[in-house]
């Protein structure tokens, strides 16, 4: 059977990096109605502002000459021009407002879809990703595509259309001045698609270098105990100085190399406008001595004035297309993040004809064998069977294999080989939500969520009754300890419950499995963070929370295995001794050495 789960790591491909800037796109046009709303704004204000040179123009040249000024017309098209402007003016506000809104939605939607795709990701990326580099990309990540969608495609658009728009308009006061650009716009286009081939790769690395540095952050930062315990503060000091570096020398290559471009492009265009005044000049001199006819070289002072205005209008957005140019290289980098989370493939899905899982305790496990990677297997050729009720603890080095066996229990990775049958039912054809649920896991790794004591223990079953919860406390021996909290069992926990200590944290989730009717039971060192004493209370509990349910035992104390109806011994991925507590020992193999190494001085 093939890994479905196993995280696959391509790049993009140059295909899927010229689409990239579509998809983004996309996510706009899911609120046509604001989008509409968008445009029509932006396209009236960009006309409207367009009018204004032409009705400048106008305005001078309805000044003949000294003495005789029309002061109606001068009147009418400044007034008109006023007008013009204001309403543009206005339009623009109006458009601000609706492309914040828009740009919010579009966060949310990108937001929750980047982490709902991520709840239906295998175990696998997780295990391949670290945390704060994957926060890295649902928040800042899209927040710099929100910027960009909201900004910047925008100001693409709006300047397209005052391009158009001026070429237009100066096409019909001088087409022989428009020569002008097609010397220099050239020069911007191909100066701006050279540096951007080289530019593309310093934004997508800068990207990566935030996503370490934040990565390393939020792994320092959750252990800051251990690190003041060993005394390492300068050593983590130096390491995050390292990747603080790294990510603000990333960050200077890209936006240094970036912003070559706008001044370049900027220059260009200065020297398109002062080219086009010189021209012009000349075109005007002639007109007016009357040593040129041909229309084409004939200029008045107010199309002068209007075309030079037209020019600066056509050659602006082209110096802001070179301008926001490096924010469009970052915020493709970021998509590429983003859409590498999103085009993960998710869990296989269940089989058409799947069935609903319905537990009574018997596994068996027939010739299995798994690898996290295609060249190295963990596990190989395992067999065993456990009837219902059953106890099987899984006991070895670290390394061997035990935490991987619980792994493909639960279907987080699927076997290379071999078989895996619930009640005679393959793995493979029942669903995935009704085996799980067949489980109540009580792991080494606690995990607590934002909310009150109560919560958290009736976690796994939302219709628990105040009673049923406060008796799986008390059985977990964490009653009394609640009930010394400000608020009981109202009290809330945050970050995870770090005001409480390793042990009573460990403890909620003992007393969350308690609750649970699941029909089998995965302890994964579930007493590690407890002292030995308090180990021996709930010893009792345990017993009851294991009666009936056929349950898995991974433990590194033995003393916990000891009443075990069959303990498996696991050596690289081999289960090499099978037995009770009281046969291995009789057979001086390698659980006897452990035991003893354990127990004997």
């Amino acid at each position: 059977m093939t890994n479905q789960n196993k995280v696959q790591k391509a790049p993009m491909t140059p295909k899927q990096r010229r689409r990239t800037l579509v998809r983004l796109c996309r996510y706009m046009f899911r609120y046509p109605g604001l989008v509409a709303l968008a445009f029509f704004l932006m396209i009236s204000a960009n006309v409207l502002a367009l009018a204004g040179p032409k009705l400048s123009g106008l305005a001078i040249d309805a000044i003949v000459g000294p003495g005789q000024v029309d002061f109606p017309r001068v009147f009418l098209f400044c007034g008109l021009m006023i007008a013009f402007y204001i309403l543009s003016g206005v339009m623009s506000y109006l458009l601000s407002i609706v492309m914040v809104n828009l740009s919010q939605r579009i966060t949310y939607t990108m937001r929750k879809e980047v982490f709902d795709h991520l709840t239906d990701l295998p175990v696998g990326f997780f295990d391949t990703h670290q945390t704060g580099e994957i926060v890295s990309r649902l928040s800042y990540d899209i927040e710099t595509l929100n910027a960009s969608l909201s900004n910047d495609v925008l100001a693409i658009c709006a300047n397209s259309i005052t391009v158009v728009g001026s070429f237009v308009m100066m096409l019909t006061i001088s087409p022989v001045l428009i020569s002008v650009f097609v010397i220099t716009v050239p020069i911007s286009l191909i100066f701006t698609k050279y540096k951007s081939t080289h530019i593309r790769p310093l934004f997508r690395a800068r990207s990566a270098k935030l996503g370490e540095l934040n990565g390393f952050a939020e792994e320092m930062l959750s252990g800051q105990k251990t690190i003041r315990t060993y005394g390492k503060e300068q050593v983590i000091t130096e390491r995050f100085d390292v990747r603080n570096t790294e990510a603000c020398g990333a960050y200077y290559k890209a936006d240094y190399h970036g912003s070559v471009i706008g001044p370049t492009v900027n220059f260009v265009s200065n020297l398109s406008i002062a080219l086009i005044t010189l021209l012009g000049s000349i075109f005007y001199m002639f007109s007016l001595s009357g040593a040129v006819t041909n229309p084409l070289f004939i200029i008045g002072l107010g199309d002068m004035g209007a075309f030079v205005q037209y020019a600066r209008k056509f050659a602006g957005p082209i110096n802001e297309f070179a301008n926001i140019f490096s924010e469009l290289q970052s915020a493709l980098s970021a998509a590429e993040r983003v859409f590498g989370v999103i085009d993960q493939a998710p869990e296989p899905e269940d089989k058409k004809d799947a069935v609903t899982l319905d537990a009574k305790g018997q596994v068996t496990l027939e010739n299995v064998e798994f690898g996290y990677v295609e060249d190295k297997q963990i596990l190989h050729g395992l067999s065993v069977k456990v009837e219902p009720g059953q106890t099987v603890a899984i006991v070895g080095p670290t390394g061997a294999g035990k935490t991987t066996i619980i792994n493909l229990l639960m279907r987080f990775y699927d076997i290379d080989a071999g078989e895996i049958r619930f009640d005679g039912i393959p793995i493979t054809d029942a669903t995935r939500d009704s085996l799980r649920k067949s489980f109540t896991m009580v792991l080494q790794d606690t995990w607590l969520f934002g909310g009150s004591v109560r919560d958290n223990i009736a976690y796994g079953r939302q219709d628990a009754t105040d009673e049923e919860i406060v008796e799986a406390a008390k059985k977990a021996k964490i009653h009394h300890f609640i009930m010394s909290l400000p608020e009981g069992y109202a009290t809330q926990l945050s970050d995870g419950g770090v005001n409480l200590s390793k042990g009573q944290r460990q403890l909620i989730t003992i007393a969350r499995a308690m609750l649970s009717t699941a029909p089998m039971l995965i302890l994964d060192e579930a007493t590690s963070n407890v002292d030995s004493r308090t180990e021996h209370q709930i010893q009792d509990a345990m017993m009851e929370l294991m009666r009936g349910k056929t349950c898995f035992v991974i433990a590194h104390r033995l003393s916990t295995v000891q009443h075990a109806d069959n303990i498996l011994v696991l050596k690289d991925g081999n289960i090499i001794e099978s037995g009770t507590h009281e046969q291995l020992l009789d057979a001086k193999g390698f659980y006897a050495s452990l035991y003893g190494a354990q127990f004997v001085n």
